[in-house]
């Protein structure tokens, strides 16, 4: 009974450690979600009227699952404390909806890493000729484009030499330019998505294995 009930404590324990590791891991997939999404490279597409949807909606979906997960990591917390076996089965059933959630991510931005690279090269491409229509007028959204990839123009910069960025040595091709930057950042949501799928395993596996050594230890008391 003593060695029972030491087994139960130690697989609280590891269920608590993985609820803080959960909990911290929440905290920076939000972290790094909000920043892909207002920060970094891609910041100044948040106030044109197009932006990069189908880019966005990965962001979207790890954002709102790191959220969900600071808030299951303390439920978990709870369940263990409590050992509860409602509470977690609701925690397992959460884990399950971010691990479905971080899957679909981690898929999303592997397999459709080509339509949002057209995507986005066809935003580049419209702005491009309406501003070679009225040069005039002016470009914001080339302007942005510009800045936020650091190049100039495609095959040559002449034609939009005034909307280039004054530091940016040389010529450097935009559609080139977005095909690499939005193929790196999808990699690396698809890569966080994956791997913080692959931690709600673990997160599962304990608290089924908590849960029924807690049925267990009542059914021998």
């Amino acid at each position: 009974m003593g060695r029972f009930r030491g087994g139960l404590r130690c697989i609280k324990y590891l269920l608590l450690g993985f609820n803080l590791l959960f909990w911290l891991a929440g905290s920076a997939v939000i972290g790094f979600g909000l920043w892909f999404r207002f920060g970094g490279t891609m910041k100044d597409f948040s106030s044109e009227d197009k932006s990069p949807e189908y880019f966005y909606m990965g962001l979207y979906v790890l954002v709102g699952a790191g959220a969900l997960m600071m808030a299951v990591g303390f439920f978990g917390c709870c369940g263990a404390m409590r050992e509860s076996q409602c509470v977690l089965g609701s925690f397992f059933t959460c884990l399950l909806v971010i691990f479905a959630a971080e899957v679909t991510t981690g898929v999303f931005a592997f397999i459709g890493k080509g339509v949002a690279i057209r995507h986005v090269q066809t935003m580049y491409e419209e702005a491009y000729n309406d501003y070679l229509k009225d040069r005039e007028k002016g470009n914001e959204t080339l302007i942005t484009f510009h800045s936020t990839f650091q190049c100039c123009g495609k095959e040559s910069s002449e034609q939009v030499q005034p909307t280039c960025p004054k530091e940016l040595l040389g010529h450097k091709n935009c559609i080139d330019e977005i095909e690499a930057i939005i193929s790196i950042k999808l990699q690396l949501i698809g890569i966080v998505g994956i791997g913080i799928a692959g931690l709600t395993i673990f997160g599962m596996i304990f608290s089924m294995v908590l849960c029924c050594a807690i049925r267990n230890s009542r059914d021998v008391i």
